[in-house]
Parts: C-alpha cells; sequence; structure tokens
C-alpha cells in the first residue's frame, strides 16, 4: 500500500470520527496520535541488507519471510555437520542460521511495513493484526475496519486511539471500554452515544465529564473539543 492510498484511509476516519479533512502526514500523524503504540521497526535483511520490518528487533539478525521461504525452498536451512569442540564454537554456528523472521504476513494482501499480520486488507505499519481491514499504526487489533494508532481492540470501526476495547465506533481516545459510539476521551464505560470525558458509567448519551447536557449545548462544545483535538 502505497503512502497516499493509506492516507485516502485516514481521511475517511477522520471524516467519521471527527467530521474533519485530514491535514496531517503519516509522520505527523505517528508523532501525534501513535506515539506510544507498539510498532514494527525499520531494520535491514541480514542476508541481502535490504530494508525491512520487524516486530521484534532483539536479536539483531533478520531476514525477511519471502528470503527464508526461499532458501528454504532452495537450499533449506538444514547444514552439515561440523565436529564441535566448546561452546563458543557451538553459538557461533547457532548464529549463521538463528535470523529473525520480519515481514510475516498470511492471508493477507496490500500489507506494507508490519510484521505478523494474519487474513487482512490494507494495512500500514501493523503488528499482531488479525481478520481486519484498512488498519495504519495498530497493534494487536482484530475484526475491526478503518482503525488508526489503536491497541489490543476488536470488532471496532472508524477509531482513533482505541485501546483494550471493543464494538466501539467513530470515537477517539477510548480506553477499556465497550459498545461506544461517536464520543471522545472515554474510560472503562459502556453502552455510550455522542459523550465526551467521560469514566465508570453506562448507557448514557450527551455527557460531558459525567455531566449531563442538552443535546444542543452538548454538540456546540464538541465543536470546540475536536479543534483543540485537532491543533494541539
Amino acid at each position: 500500500m502505497k503512502d497516499n492510498y493509506a492516507l485516502e484511509i485516514v481521511n475517511k476516519i477522520f471524516k467519521n470520527v471527527f467530521d474533519k479533512e485530514n491535514n496531517f502526514s503519516l509522520n505527523t500523524l505517528l508523532e501525534k496520535f501513535a506515539f506510544d503504540v507498539k510498532l514494527p521497526k525499520q531494520v535491514n535483511d541480514s542476508v541481502t541488507n535490504e530494508i525491512t520490518w520487524a516486530d521484534s528487533v532483539n536479536n539483531g539478525k533478520f531476514i525477511t519471510n519471502e528470503n527464508m521461504e526461499k532458501r528454504e525452498s532452495s537450499n533449506g536451512w538444514m547444514i552439515p555437520k561440523k565436529e564441535i569442540s566448546n561452546l563458543q564454537e557451538l553459538i557461533e554456528i547457532w548464529n549463521t542460521i538463528n535470523l529473525t523472521t520480519t515481514e510475516r504476513v498470511y492471508d493477507s494482501i496490500n500489507v506494507v511495513k508490519s510484521d505478523t499480520i494474519y487474513r487482512c486488507e490494507n494495512v500500514y505499519r501493523c503488528t499482531g493484526c488479525s481478520d481486519s481491514k484498512n488498519v495504519i499504526y495498530c497493534d494487536s487489533c482484530g475484526n475491526s475496519n478503518f482503525l488508526l494508532a489503536s491497541q489490543r481492540s476488536g470488532t471496532c470501526d472508524f477509531c482513533i486511539r482505541t485501546d483494550d476495547s471493543k464494538d466501539c465506533s467513530n470515537s477517539y481516545n477510548v480506553i477499556c471500554s465497550n459498545k461506544i459510539s461517536d464520543s471522545l476521551f472515554i474510560q472503562d464505560c459502556f453502552d455510550l452515544y455522542e459523550c465526551m470525558f467521560c469514566s465508570h458509567i453506562a448507557s448514557k448519551k450527551f455527557c460531558i465529564a459525567n455531566m449531563q447536557f442538552e443535546e444542543q449545548e452538548y454538540y456546540e462544545i464538541k465543536k470546540t473539543i475536536i479543534e483543540w483535538i485537532l491543533s494541539s
């Protein structure tokens, strides 16, 4: 997926969450919204030196999933037996074949700069995602569509910074919540519609900071909050 297509996806998310066009670059979106999301890091294939993307970088030696499979189908990964006189020699031999596989993408299409992706479509720099479409800068999300900078969430649509939540839509900054729609800054809540800055409440609408507002007053305040989010 090319950068311009990723930005088209982000723009659709912005329209649903903020009713605004996205004017940020991918780098700015990363810094502004996904600054704390665990994402694949850029490394180099230890065999070809090509740029690749890895979820885990502890080993320090890498090989793309494609290049790993090429070797498996040609020469294989078994090596001739050698005499080993000490542990150091054994470790040195192991280091020649102990490469971390990168860009592990399975049964997916249009995936870039990502690692450990299953049955997904249109994925940009994500990790641990499955059965999802149109996800940007996400970690461990599943069965979702149009997500940006979200973590460990499922069955969500058109959300930004949704963490440890499920069944959310058209919302921003939702944490540990369920069944949240058209809301901003929600934590530990259930079944909210059009609420902002709320925590530990359920089955409410037009609430701000756990206080009940009239619908018209609520929307006037929401416009100000969205302007603040996009400018701060």
